[in-house]
């Protein structure tokens, strides 16, 4: 046998070989899925983590020909969700959506987290929250950021959050820090109840979403005072950023919000390939989706792959940063 007739069969030895190491995850994305998925959320509903959650669902439902369910868990700034998609089979039919800001805060937030989301989960796309609008109960005469602030420098002013860690909590602590006013922060399991005790005056300030707090603004009661964004939203073009109003450091332009799509560390890439390929087109094929962004006053597409790494890169640095600085800790 010649030389080069044996380097050619080494070679085709050599990817035979790696065919069959392959074929196992190769079978299983084909496979996948033969059975129900399960979405577990980390929020109640009512915000828009459970409305991507219930967009992803039913997208996935209608391209995998498999139920896809939702499941709320909201607590324990989101990790009682991520805890329970973290300790279950890493095979693609149990997949966590919450805040990431929630993942990004964990490490430096809690003293002893449930889970590390660096390493107990695999990310597989993100959808923003949208601009996150404050508003004010109509029973203070407050209307603008830097009357809030006027405000907590006369009394304490009590803030509604919708999560431990949140951008939000962040936004208040440094506030508090470069103006000297007075925020005690209020945490909730989610925006419903939170709202509720704004329009009720239990609560002076709260963010959330807009489409979780779209339903309150009707019942009036409430004033929006800033805009936490990049940007103006779309839904409500009048409502200033904080960075219009003077207010400019990274706690104020960025800390965006995502909802993430997550599943158990240890999920075959090409499974978590095959969902995130599918949800990528979402935000231009999926109805709920479509509607849900039109909704939030955003046009931002589903991130996945490289975009996706390098918001997780780029942004939940500057959560832990800021989280270390301000010494925030678990209310």
């Amino acid at each position: 046998m010649g030389r080069w007739t044996i380097r050619k069969a080494l070679i085709a030895g050599f990817y035979s070989f790696v065919c069959l190491l392959l074929s196992p995850w190769v079978s299983q994305a084909q496979d996948f899925p033969t059975k129900p998925i399960r979405i577990i959320a980390s929020q109640n509903p009512g915000g828009t983590t459970d409305a991507t959650a219930r967009a992803f669902a039913e997208y996935l439902t209608q391209k995998l020909s498999v139920p896809v369910t939702v499941e709320n868990r909201p607590g324990a700034g989101g990790m009682i969700a991520a805890e329970a998609v973290a300790h279950a089979p890493a095979d693609g039919y149990t997949l966590f959506v919450g805040l990431h800001s929630q993942l990004a805060q964990a490490s430096v937030l809690f003293k002893k987290p449930l889970i590390n989301p660096d390493t107990d989960l695999v990310p597989v796309a993100a959808v923003t929250a949208g601009g996150l609008p404050a508003a004010v109960n109509t029973g203070l005469s407050v209307k603008n950021a830097k009357e809030l602030v006027e405000l907590a420098h006369q009394r304490t002013v009590n803030a509604g959050n919708y999560s431990l860690g949140s951008g939000w909590h962040l936004l208040l602590s440094q506030l508090a820090k470069e103006t000297g006013g007075q925020f005690v922060v209020v945490s909730y399991k989610g925006t419903p109840a939170m709202f509720t005790d704004l329009v009720g005056k239990q609560t002076d300030v709260a963010t959330g979403s807009v489409i979780s707090i779209d339903p309150f603004m009707q019942r009036e009661g409430l004033r929006m005072i800033a805009i936490m964004s990049d940007r103006r939203s779309t839904k409500y073009p009048e409502v200033p950023t904080w960075a219009e109003q003077g207010f400019t450091s990274p706690a104020f332009t960025k800390l965006l919000e995502y909802n993430m799509l997550l599943a158990p560390a240890g999920t075959p890439k090409a499974i978590v390939d095959k969902i995130s390929t599918t949800v990528a087109d979402a935000a231009t094929q999926s109805r709920k989706m479509i509607a849900l962004l039109e909704m939030i006053g955003s046009d931002d597409k589903v991130l996945v792959g490289s975009p996706l790494t390098k918001m997780i890169s780029d942004v939940w640095p500057v959560y832990r940063q800021l989280t270390t600085e301000l010494k925030l800790t678990p209310e």
